[in-house]
């Protein structure tokens, strides 16, 4: 499959930051400005008992599914909350209480909650 320059290289750089995000995990040490502010914009819940990690952009939201794929869910207008998709997958909801509906079915996620950064030792 042909992807247009501009997507593989937005893949790149979400295959990039949840690299970083997964080095901060593995070394603890003072997070920057940066690591912080990916941090604030990271969502972990749980799918099927599994962790599934939502960052957020500007109209889109990455996600980082408990298998290791990565999808990308676009925004799309909502009255009520948020709502992403990208015509397989849709996220949506309000604050943390969120729904990602699937292959027609739509499974609740649970225990979500804003992404910590390790504390330093």
């Amino acid at each position: 499959m042909n992807c247009h320059p501009a997507h593989r290289n937005r893949r790149v750089a979400t295959c990039l930051i949840l690299g970083a995000a997964v080095l901060l995990a593995a070394c603890a040490h003072k997070a920057n400005k940066e690591e912080e502010e990916a941090a604030r914009n990271t969502i972990v819940c749980k799918l099927d008992g599994e962790r599934l990690m939502i960052r957020s952009d500007v109209g889109e939201v990455r996600l980082l599914m408990p298998n290791g794929n990565r999808v990308s869910l676009y925004q799309i207008p909502s009255d009520t909350g948020m709502r992403y998709t990208n015509g397989m997958f849709e996220l949506r909801g309000k604050d943390l209480n969120l729904t990602l509906v699937r292959n027609g079915d739509a499974i609740r996620l649970e225990d979500c909650k804003h992404y910590e950064l390790p504390k330093p030792e």
